[in-house]
């Protein structure tokens, strides 16, 4: 099966600003910050990644039809560039037209604005209360309402939830996508060469910058590169086409497998990711490196 089939389409809606249906809704209380920016964006670009957020958009495809009635952001260091009224004007009565998903990046289609979702680390999604997956690989143990950071509201009493404990996520208005690469999902092998051509930058870095190939985290490109037998450190200029091939072959498997598992980073590798940890594939003891930020680990032996 091929993996482009299981995807939503990531091609960027035009929006009708003058849709816009504006009805009031009281602004809560905002907690203040005790979080620094620049840890925030650092620590976003971990999880969740393409898979989690591809579980969120089909569990928010069953809001697809219905019309928002309330809108709740209680936290505005959760809100990127609006207000909790500027959010509610703009979204209250506004149709749900489709969901879609580019990369990281959750879009819930209206026929007004698009909205924005991001779930930085911790960030999980709910729907009518159940959430597509249950617990993120570096999330919490636990599930406390007093995390919930936006709530939507449509016009049967259902409610789509972000619930995120370390505030790392965010909600936006009509996102800017040309900031994003190619959906790693469906990248086909003519693009994914342009994803790894020019420069010198290490493999690993290379796939994990969104602004090449869009959905690809710390943990699935160590899992990718792992099963394709590339070592991370790799400058992308050293690879040759019969690598390159390698690699995209193993990024459509990785992800149509894991998609099919379910749940947060189910990878063959993950269990060993640690030190004394040890090669699934010929018991070689994992080595640990750094690449784009971010601490990963791989088999000398087999990758290359």
């Amino acid at each position: 099966m091929a993996v482009a089939s299981t995807w939503s389409s990531t091609v960027p809606r035009a929006t009708t600003a003058s849709c816009w249906r504006r009805r009031p809704w009281p602004n809560p209380s905002s907690p203040s910050s005790t979080r620094s920016k620049s840890t925030r964006s650092n620590a976003a670009a971990e999880v969740p990644e393409l898979l989690e957020v591809e579980a969120y958009r089909r569990a928010a495809e069953a809001l697809v039809g219905s019309t928002i009635t309330a809108v709740e952001a209680p936290d505005d260091w959760y809100l990127k560039g609006v207000d909790a009224a500027t959010v509610s004007d703009a979204l209250v009565g506004s149709r749900i037209e489709g969901v879609r998903r580019h990369g990281k990046l959750l879009l819930v289609d209206t026929d007004g604005p698009v909205l924005g979702l991001r779930f930085g680390m911790t960030g999980r999604l709910l729907v009518d209360g159940e959430a597509p997956i249950e617990r993120l690989e570096y999330g919490s143990s636990r599930d406390e309402p007093a995390w919930d950071r936006f709530r939507l509201r449509v016009d049967d009493g259902r409610e789509l939830v972000v619930r995120d404990p370390r505030r790392l996520g965010g909600v936006e208005l009509d996102p800017d996508e040309s900031r994003l690469g190619p959906d790693a999902a469906t990248v086909d092998l003519r693009t994914f060469r342009r994803v790894l051509a020019g420069g010198h930058a290490p493999v690993k870095a290379r796939l994990m910058d969104q602004s090449r190939l869009a959905g690809l985290g710390n943990l699935l490109v160590d899992e990718i590169l792992w099963r394709a037998g590339v070592a991370p450190g790799r400058p992308v200029d050293s690879l040759d086409d019969d690598e390159i091939r390698r690699l995209h072959r193993a990024l459509r498997r990785t992800l149509e497998l894991l998609g099919r598992r379910g749940g947060s980073h189910r990878g063959d590798l993950g269990p060993e990711r640690h030190p004394g940890g040890t090669c699934p594939r010929d018991g070689t003891p994992l080595e640990r490196s750094s690449a784009g930020g971010r601490t990963g680990w791989w088999c000398p032996t087999h990758q290359r």
